[in-house]
């Protein structure tokens, strides 16, 4: 039984420690886009009254002045940045504040190992992988923002949330809804799931249209707001495919029960379907601090100041089937979560490369799944089991992609 099907059939709360404390917070990419939201919401914890939470440390990436600024004003314990080359001007930055300052890549992972109850995973793609397992391995409650780690390397990822006792809380707005709607812990009963997705910039466009896409374009999401990678996962939908990998993993899913349905309005963001026909839906505004606050303050909520719904103005909500015809990541995704061993891990990592070359206009935008499902075909069938193996294969996948990218540009 995995982590999330225990949590959502009455897991033990989030303790902070000692009981009664504020609930001490670690936020691993405090400076990206969930980092940022997560940020927000700490600061929003009534001043004047006993804080609800304490901050032990905050790792950043390359943004020295923002993390400093957080640092201060949220009294952070300790300030990270992974880049060791901004660290002299975090140093200004805090210059008079009691803020331990570290870089580099072992930094990151000693603040993510530091005790803490709650740490928010949010660094991007397969570098968040050895951050996220050290929080894990440190136990508490981890909330999981970095898709990538659960899918290159799964396995190994549950595998240390049994040994270590660890909760992972999903805060992915599809994964946090299916956690919602599985509150009521009737695990046995579920017959199936649905992500929903927004159908991105390319939505109704032709293949044609596609093509000639520039990532002005690709970038130019129509409900969210989020990072450049994940902007152009979400055009693709390979950010869909890898979603229902994530979702496989964390709720011990078969691929043929996980569904997908675009929905522009992106006000439903995951149903689960019972045996006996009921549905339960959770329902919000596209507002990423939602599911952070459920997260955050879980097993209890928090006040937010995200948008309300009002279902009268909305109207009418609209569905339909992905067409994996425009939109093959979704069909290289599902066949790599059945092929199992490192096929995801290979997916990932060469989808990683290839939207790097897309933002740097070294390939178009329909090669990014055409050269995510080539280097599947080419390094096939692969082992992966254990955190060894994922490296070395990130690594032989992400060759193999570069050498195709420089084919294609050459």
């Amino acid at each position: 039984m995995s982590s999330m099907q225990t949590a959502s059939g009455g897991f033990v709360p989030v303790q902070s420690s000692p009981p009664g404390a504020p609930r001490t917070v670690t936020i691993l990419g405090s400076t990206g886009s969930v980092g940022t939201q997560t940020v927000d919401l700490l600061r929003a914890d009534p001043k004047g009254g006993e804080p609800r939470f304490r901050v032990r440390a905050l790792v950043g990436g390359r943004n020295a002045a923002l993390l400093a600024a957080q640092a201060i004003e949220l009294g952070a314990e300790r300030a990270v940045i992974s880049d060791p080359e901004q660290e002299p001007a975090l140093r200004a930055a805090l210059e008079g504040h009691r803020v331990e300052i570290a870089s580099g890549r072992a930094a990151v992972i000693e603040a993510a190992s530091l005790q803490a109850d709650w740490t928010m995973a949010a660094i991007t793609g397969a570098i968040g992988l050895a951050p996220t397992l050290a929080a894990i391995r440190r136990g508490g409650a981890v909330a999981l923002a970095n898709k990538e780690a659960l899918v290159c390397a799964g396995d190994v990822m549950l595998r240390a949330v049994r040994d270590a006792g660890a909760t992972l809380l999903p805060v992915d707005s599809e994964h946090n809804a299916i956690f919602q709607s599985l509150a009521d812990g009737n695990r046995g009963a579920v017959e199936k799931i649905v992500l929903t997705a927004s159908g991105g910039p390319f939505r109704t466009s032709t293949l044609a249209e596609m093509a000639a896409a520039t990532p002005e374009k690709a970038l130019r999401h129509p409900v969210w707001s989020m990072g450049a990678k994940i902007s152009i996962d979400s055009a693709t939908m390979m950010n869909k495919g890898l979603e229902v990998i994530e979702a496989a993993r964390l709720f011990s899913l078969d691929e043929s029960a996980i569904g997908v349905l675009v929905h522009p309005q992106s006000v439903i963001h995951g149903l689960v379907f019972y045996s006996d026909g009921s549905v339960m839906a959770q329902l919000g505004a596209p507002d990423m601090r939602i599911p952070i606050a459920h997260a955050l303050a879980w097993p209890e909520r928090m006040q937010t100041s995200s948008p309300r719904l009002d279902l009268a103005q909305i109207a009418a909500l609209d569905f339909a089937e992905l067409d994996l015809e425009r939109f093959p990541a979704m069909k290289l995704a599902r066949e790599a979560l059945r092929a199992g061993g490192g096929a995801p891990t290979i997916l990932n990592a060469a989808n990683e490369i290839s939207v790097e070359a897309f933002l740097q206009r070294r390939i178009g935008f329909l090669d990014i799944a055409g050269t995510v499902g080539r280097v599947l075909d080419r390094m096939g069938p692969r082992r992966a089991a254990d955190l060894d193996d994922i490296v070395s294969l990130d690594e032989a996948a992400r060759a193999e992609t570069e050498q195709l990218v420089a084919a294609r540009a050459a």
